[in-house]
Order: structure tokens, then sequence, then C-alpha cells
């Protein structure tokens, strides 16, 4: 069993204990596939972009690295819905992703995950929307310095928005 497979056997268990106990989950459960709420994972994820874009123009740019990160993280929260899970867990989210993956359930272009998976930090990279959302959110700094670090993250989440829409739309799947 790959460490993405084991992962998502982790975050079931994880979330019907605690489903059991307090009747709330921070982990994965199966539900029905639900495509009209992928549906709406898209347009948040869609509404994120704008905002980045919005944050941007209006002198914020630092608060669009985390519209960016959360642009892609409701990509995958759509995907999660189109095979009939739901993830309360961003590393939840990301295993169920690569899981996917690894069974050819999805085609899906490892920078995607790579832009939101991190599993220490060494492995964080310079440059990643991970390490640049955590630098604004926890840092001083106040725009992008690089205004081609912000054209690029904008031009990899339309591409991701539209690989999305073909995932969930696919009869094929699911």
């Amino acid at each position: 069993m790959s460490q993405a497979s084991n992962k998502v056997k982790w975050c079931l268990k994880k979330a019907e204990k605690e489903m059991e106990e307090r009747g709330i989950h921070r982990g994965l459960v199966k539900k029905e596939t639900d495509i009209a709420m992928a549906e709406k994972h898209l347009r948040k994820a869609e509404h994120n972009l704008n905002a980045a874009t919005y944050f941007d123009e209006g002198g914020y740019s630092d608060w669009s690295a985390s519209a960016f990160f959360y642009c892609i993280y409701h990509c995958f929260l759509a995907i999660v819905r189109k095979f009939g899970y739901e993830s309360r867990n961003q590393e939840c989210t990301i295993a169920f992703i690569e899981m996917l993956k690894e069974k050819g359930e999805i085609d899906i272009n490892d920078k995607f995950i790579n832009m939101l998976k991190i599993a220490n930090v060494e492995e964080i990279q310079e440059g990643s929307l991970i390490q640049l959302r955590e630098s604004f959110q926890y840092g001083v700094e106040i725009e992008f310095k690089e205004k081609e670090e912000f054209n690029r993250l904008n031009r990899l989440c339309k591409e991701f928005i539209d690989v999305t829409k073909e995932i969930i739309h696919d009869k094929n799947k699911r």
C-alpha cells in the first residue's frame, strides 16, 4: 500500500472516531458523489482566484498568496466530492488526490499537488505556494516583490481550474 493510500486509510479512521466522539470530523468521510457540491467548490476556487487579482489591484497582494492557495485547495475539494468523499483536513485532501492519481483515476500534473504538499520544513521549496502563503501570512511583507511570480500563480490557478472542470465533468470517472 502506498504512502498516500495509508494516509487516506488513517484519515478515514480519524474521521470515524471523531464522528463517534464529537459528531464532527477533521478527516475524510465517504459520502455520495455530489457534482453539485463539486461545482460549488469550483465556484469558490474561481472566487478565490478573482480575490487574488482584486487584492493585488487594491494594494494588498500579500493576501493574494492565501487566495491562490485556497483556489487550488478548493479545486482539490471539488475532485474529492466528485469521487464521493468529504474532506476537512488539508493533508487528508492532498493524500486523497495523490491516491487517485496513483490509481489512475485522475490525470493531473504533480506540480499542482506539490504546490500545496509539505511533509516537513526541509521540503518547503523557495517560491512554492505553501511557502509564499506562510511567508505572507506570518511574515511582515505586504506585497509580491516579483510581479512575474504573481502572474505565474495566476496562470497556474486558471490552468488547474480548467483541469478540475474536466475531471468533475468526465462521465467515465465514477
